[in-house]
């Protein structure tokens, strides 16, 4: 597998980014039935070639639609893209998200009630307008990863009557990627992200001990998991890149998980057939950059040094002290740079400023120069 640069870029992104008012308003509007499905794509167009001419002025070579199409970093595809799945806000106990000051939120826990079929989405349509407006950058697609549903469902929540095997569930899972992945390959797409939080968590003792409870064990997960994610790539169309998001959730400000990759690096890097990593590394609950160590020489990690959960503007000096502290562990020629996660995984966003979004990127890019020309 030879080195990947370009794409990934130096500088690079997750995904999504605060929704504009005219988004959130037009979405109102929607549901009141002031307006159509027409004025609302209409307005949608609008914001999101505001939004790739914005990454574009700042510097980025690699552009995504901002996510402003969604709901949610997953409901495009988990939810809407395929049969048989069901999604609700009703995740408690561990399975929450924490603010780090008691504040908590509910995790969505998919349900699967029949069987998992490719429905058709309208990513295909969505990228194909990203790419007619994105004038200087690549555009980027993004979808949730497949082991989402397992890790949010568990065995309970899929149906045994629908799949008595797990065996099956997996494999009309990868098949559904398949089908998604040439829709977006014909629609034009060369660069593709899966968000795969799933693997990043599985450290956390607290997700151990929820895991447990439920009857998985998180070593065989991680087995599994990563068989999974092999059997999605391998059905990517030839030419398309695509590479592998993760984090420990991103929500409103909140998290779901801690700990560092030690437990499951070495496996993620040298199992799984992806060659690029975006991955969270913004603060001391994602662990330090030992695990790195277990990077084959032929794949790149994107390190997401700058946070996407706090306005404060990361100091340049720290941000370029631990850009050389991962270089001492694997080559600078293997690293980039880039927030850790997306600005708004979700319509409510983390509690930043548009400003904020900006001086971050600016920071990104700025440092990529610095660091790699």
């Amino acid at each position: 597998m030879p080195l990947q640069k370009n794409p990934p870029f130096r500088a690079e992104i997750v995904g999504s980014y605060l929704r504009p008012a005219a988004i959130k308003d037009a979405r109102a509007s929607f549901r009141d039935g002031a307006i159509d499905a027409g004025e609302l794509r209409r307005i949608e167009d609008e914001e999101i070639r505001k939004i790739v001419a914005f990454q574009e002025e700042v510097g980025l070579q690699v552009a995504t639609d901002g996510e402003f199409r969604r709901s949610t970093y997953s409901e495009n595809f988990t939810t809407n893209g395929l049969t048989g799945v069901k999604s609700e806000h009703v995740g408690a106990g561990d399975w929450t998200y924490s603010d780090g000051k008691g504040g908590t939120r509910a995790a969505r826990v998919p349900v699967v009630m029949s069987p998992i079929r490719w429905a058709g989405s309208t990513n295909a349509k969505d990228f194909a307008f990203l790419k007619s407006v994105a004038t200087k950058a690549t555009p980027k697609i993004t979808l949730p990863g497949p082991c989402y549903i397992h890790y949010r469902s568990g065995r309970a929540n899929i149906s045994r009557d629908v799949y008595p095997s797990l065996e099956d569930f997996w494999s009309d899972l990868a098949a559904a990627y398949h089908a998604e992945m040439q829709d977006l390959y014909d629609a034009g797409c060369r660069y593709l992200q899966l968000d795969e939080t799933s693997l990043a968590k599985l450290g956390d003792p607290k997700i151990q001990h929820a895991l447990e409870t439920r009857g998985d064990n998180w070593r065989d997960l991680v087995e599994t998991y990563t068989d999974a994610l092999n059997a999605v790539v391998a059905g990517a169309p030839s030419g398309m890149t695509v590479a592998m998001h993760l984090c420990r959730g991103n929500q409103a400000g909140h998290w779901q998980a801690s700990g560092g990759y030690d437990l499951v690096a070495e496996r993620l890097f040298k199992k799984v057939r992806i060659g690029t990593y975006l991955m969270e590394f913004d603060t001391p609950r994602a662990g330090n950059f030992e695990p790195l160590r277990h990077l084959p020489s032929d794949k790149t990690v994107v390190l997401g040094l700058v946070s996407t959960k706090t306005p404060s503007l990361e100091d340049k000096d720290v941000v370029r002290s631990r850009l050389k502290e991962a270089g001492d562990i694997v080559p600078l020629d293997q690293l980039c740079l880039s927030p850790q996660c997306g600005f708004a995984s979700s319509v409510p966003g983390n509690p930043l400023t548009f400003d904020d979004q900006r001086a971050k990127l600016k920071l990104v890019v700025d440092l990529a120069k610095e660091t790699w020309g």
